[in-house]
């Protein structure tokens, strides 16, 4: 058995409505809500990383604003029982958001996207700041930073 450390790098990206945006995805038969992002890759910083995975998930240039959060505790991977995750959250900025394709239901895919269990599928959308909870996001990091996004602007 061989651990190894998964390192995850999110944004945070709230519009000029207070909205935040979050992806609805589907991966391996599961269903989960989180925040755009993903793993780093190697030789890759935490901001080019999350520049990146922002680029692939919606298409958006972004510019990497404050650090909010990293892991501060154990947190096994769910899909590697080996892995343990580290996740960095930034808030990030861009303009063009009304390039993003934006869905307005939750897991609101087509039945070819969730048809192969093993494939993995994605849709953005907008979550009103006052209907923004711990419950709005699937994986347990997430809902940290929820909370502490929430605590900090009251």
């Amino acid at each position: 058995m061989i651990n190894r450390f998964t390192i995850r790098v999110y944004g945070i990206l709230i519009d000029d409505s207070r909205r935040i945006l979050v992806s609805d995805e589907y991966i391996r038969g599961d269903y989960f809500t989180k925040f755009p992002g993903g793993g780093m890759e190697f030789g890759e910083g935490t901001r080019d990383c999350v520049k990146r995975e922002f680029k692939e998930e919606t298409g958006l240039d972004v510019v990497v604003g404050d650090h909010i959060y990293t892991t501060d505790y154990f947190q096994q991977s769910a899909f590697n029982y080996n892995d343990q995750i580290v996740s960095i959250y930034y808030f990030v900025h861009a303009g063009h958001l009304e390039r993003l394709r934006i869905k307005t239901k939750v897991f609101d895919f087509e039945p070819c996207q969730v048809a192969d269990p093993n494939g993995q599928s994605e849709s953005l959308r907008w979550v009103k700041w006052d209907e923004l909870s711990e419950e709005t996001v699937s994986l347990p990091i997430d809902k940290i930073v929820v909370r502490m996004l929430k605590e900090k602007n009251k």
